[in-house]
């Protein structure tokens, strides 16, 4: 059976070369790993994403004044200043690397720009999700195991 971390390994390459399709052999494993062309499944996902986003983010945000007046400014006010780390594919969200294994990051935690903070699944690949920004973690918006959509927010965090 192949370690899980050489295989880890092996996806990590596929991702930074760009590559579509890895077959290693020798005389004990034998190890293939496919996945679809990473320019064109972005371009299909990318629109009907954006397309169902932006009529969803207004209704709720106009008719929160109308229904509890104080509501809507403390909701906007809790997150100005924030920075986003939101999702850069569709997948599954996991917290942690393994089920049994504590999560990458919890809520006040120091993040970096290379900080991983979480996995999403995505075709049977599991795609390391970096901070990309510098601060602590104010807020996780998803749980382990949720789905998630291109550009959804999964993390709020205070800039340092």
């Amino acid at each position: 059976m192949i370690d899980i971390r050489k295989l880890k390994e092996l996806i990590r390459l596929m991702s930074s070369n760009d590559l579509v399709e890895l077959d290693l052999r020798d005389k004990d494993e034998q190890v293939t790993i496919r996945r679809p062309n990473p320019v064109a499944a972005p371009q299909v996902i990318h629109a009907p994403v954006h397309m169902a986003a932006a009529p969803a983010a207004p209704a709720p945000v106009a008719a929160a004044p109308a229904a509890a007046p104080g509501a809507a400014p403390a909701a906007a006010d809790s997150t100005a200043g924030l920075l986003k780390i939101e999702s850069p594919m569709v997948g599954t969200f996991y917290a942690s690397p393994a089920p049994d294994k504590p999560a990458f990051i919890t809520a006040g935690a120091s993040v970096g720009p290379g900080t991983v903070v979480c996995l999403v699944e995505a075709m049977k690949i599991f795609n390391e999700i970096n901070a990309g920004v510098s601060g602590t973690v104010e807020r996780i918006l998803v749980k382990s195991g949720d789905p998630v959509e291109f550009g959804q927010v999964l993390f709020l965090v205070k800039p340092s």
